[in-house]
């Protein structure tokens, strides 16, 4: 993908993402609609889920960043610090530890704080585009199971994110 489709991309799909949770009224924001992967007993509002979807993207612009910066393990999850190659359980396992404490380090923002967090994350990433060279943008992140594995694929992933949460949250709404 190029800088530009990249941009657009991006911009078409924040766009859908802030129309679409504010649509939401606020019960359906704050109530609790998915369990935590991590923790059964916690539950998961619309608004934790776009809190999340910043989380990811911020964690995605770590990895590129480390991996750009000569980082051999960009993707810190899928190794032990011992270098050995983590399971598929235990990546799964760290990850949803990572995004409940995501979560709950941001629960208690307002709907605008959440929208503010993401601004300044979309703004990091957009200024990480800046940064790349088109070349760079073409490069695989080593390991990236998201789209098609290069640095703008994992980039260009956030909208398809948003939307598979999106189907999470609104299933789940439309059986309450």
């Amino acid at each position: 993908m190029n800088r530009t489709e990249l941009e657009i991309k991006l911009n078409q799909d924040r766009a859908w993402t802030l129309e679409t949770w504010r649509s939401l009224s606020t019960e359906d924001l704050t109530r609790g609609i998915t369990n935590s992967r991590h923790d059964p007993n916690v539950t998961w509002s619309a608004k934790d889920h776009l809190a999340h979807l910043a989380g990811i993207e911020a964690a995605f612009n770590a990895m590129i960043r480390r991996y750009i910066g000569g980082d051999p393990n960009p993707i810190s999850v899928l190794k032990n610090p011992d270098g050995s190659v983590r399971s598929r359980e235990e990546i799964l396992t760290q990850v949803h530890a990572m995004n409940d404490s995501w979560v709950q380090k941001h629960r208690d923002k307002s709907l605008s704080e959440i929208i503010a967090l993401g601004q300044r994350i979309r703004s990091e990433t957009l200024a990480l585009i800046s940064e790349l060279t088109d070349e760079q943008l073409l490069e695989k992140l080593p390991g990236a199971p998201w789209g098609d594995g290069t640095i703008g694929g994992v980039l260009a992933i956030n909208g398809e994110h948003a939307r598979q949460h999106h189907g999470w949250v609104s299933g789940r709404l439309s059986e309450k």
